[in-house]
């Protein structure tokens, strides 16, 4: 059973495994900061549990993110295992 998917991750391991940011700590830091929205709503705590199919909104120094959570991963891969854990959200609509 050791092979069964999680259900829920820390929302700093969230970001540090799908190379959000470069280190936990500095993930940890983003959130603290308020930087960091599940569902529109601004998350301070970085033991905010997250679930597969959740949005985030990530403000880093030059853009804003907005990722959706796909999976979630043991331990941080390589950059081409990302696709497996959030899916960019192009928001630019009709518009754009």
């Amino acid at each position: 059973m050791a092979d069964a998917p999680l259900a829920r991750q820390r929302l700093d391991l969230v970001l540090w495994h799908a190379r959000g940011v470069r280190t936990r700590p500095d993930a940890a830091a983003l959130i603290r900061a308020g930087h960091v929205r599940v569902e529109g709503a601004r998350v301070t705590a970085p033991s905010q549990m997250i679930r597969p199919g959740q949005m985030l909104t990530v403000a880093l120094p030059h853009q804003v993110r907005l990722l959706r959570v796909l999976g979630f991963a043991g331990r941080r891969g390589d950059a081409a295992s990302v696709a497996e854990l959030v899916a960019e959200v192009d928001d630019s609509g009709p518009d754009a």
